[in-house]
């Protein structure tokens, strides 16, 4: 698909760019792409032998129902058509919710959702948003956009309505990551800062081109991109290691409206097998047991008294130990250049004595 386009590929594609470029600007620039190019090649093209059907929804919807054959169920005011899922209608006070009836043993796998966020509210006069759900249980309704408070495994929030009236430093429709062993609480009044892994803002409402956002796991690594703004190339939202996340759990996503609403579509979610090697202590490992946690958080007592909100503790994140390998690398190639002058000016001054 054209909107998994690599910055490599821009890069070739843009010879007039590079050509105006200083050399040293060129070596950062090299550089940046093959810290980024693996998050951005690995977005899966959409080759079919990777699609798991069991473990997506796809129109026109045929494997979704209440039989014992059907791979999709659904509760509350979802409403199943010919071309969309609506999870809840332009109406106040709705919840709904679809799931996959097949657990996924797959350990490293992308979820490409195609979704839709629209409604005769304006400007701030909207909510509340939907979810995407790896969790452990399936269909059962709660307080956390129509689903569960105290779930266990990973949710990502596409919220769209602020709750948090002095938590001005984000706008509006705000896109983030949790994980939970089933401890932690989903906190509305905050928006979910207390517990969230991270986060990007993003206008998904009200589009008229397609909007999609894609959630990759791999190697205990949880990136999520979006394509919201019709150019066909994905943006990071959030990319964070350290995660542990189990296998045996159910896709599903819900939508919950309050006083404000819009309508919740799903269109499509489409999961891909990704191939990738393990060591054999990993592949002997049993990852039903796992418990879904994140290394790099901090006890919860920790978080409840932070006004930040900042659920991260002081170890280095790849964003901070990416300049540091930057800068060594660079040191290294100065070093290099420096002494491989020093040595032909020796050379030189060596053969005159000749």
């Amino acid at each position: 698909m054209a909107r998994e386009r690599s910055p490599a590929l821009w890069l070739h594609t843009q010879p007039s760019v590079t050509r105006k470029m200083p050399v040293c600007h060129r070596i950062l620039l090299l550089l940046w792409l093959l810290h980024f190019s693996s998050v951005y090649s690995d977005i899966t093209d959409g080759n079919a032998e990777h699609l798991k059907r069991e473990h997506s929804l796809i129109k026109p919807y045929q494997g979704v129902g209440t039989s014992p054959s059907s791979q999709w169920d659904f509760w509350g005011s979802t409403l199943v058509t010919s071309q969309y899922v609506r999870l809840t209608p332009d109406e106040r006070s709705k919840q709904g919710s679809i799931w996959n009836t097949v657990p996924c043993y797959l350990k490293d796998w992308e979820m490409h959702v195609q979704f839709k966020v629209h409604g005769s509210g304006k400007k701030n006069l909207h909510g509340d948003g939907f979810a995407i759900w790896y969790t452990k249980e399936r269909l059962h309704p709660g307080p956390v956009f129509g689903n569960q408070d105290h779930f266990v495994g990973l949710a990502i929030f596409v919220d769209t309505f602020r709750n948090d009236l002095q938590g001005m430093d984000r706008s509006f429709p705000y896109i983030s990551a949790m994980v939970s062993n089933g401890s932690l609480p989903y906190d509305h009044g905050k928006d979910g800062r207390s517990t969230e892994l991270g986060g990007c803002s993003v206008e998904v409402r009200n589009k008229d081109h397609d909007t999609y956002l894609a959630v990759r796991y791999s190697k205990g690594r949880l990136t999520i991109m979006v394509d919201v703004d019709d150019r066909n190339d994905w943006r990071e939202c959030i990319d964070i290691g350290g995660v542990r996340l189990p296998t045996g759990y159910y896709f599903g996503s819900s939508a919950a409206t309050g006083d404000l609403s819009d309508n919740h579509d799903i269109i499509s979610m489409k999961m891909y097998q990704l191939m990738v090697e393990h060591t054999p202590e990993e592949d002997n490992q049993d990852w039903t047991k796992i418990e879904p946690s994140v290394s790099l958080l901090k006890s919860p007592k920790d978080n409840i008294d932070d006004p930040t909100g900042n659920f991260r503790s002081s170890p280095l994140t790849g964003w901070k130990v990416f300049p540091l390998l930057l800068c060594a690398l660079l040191g290294i190639v100065v070093y290099a250049v420096v002494g491989a002058v020093v040595f032909q000016k020796r050379q030189e001054r060596n053969k005159r004595f000749y």
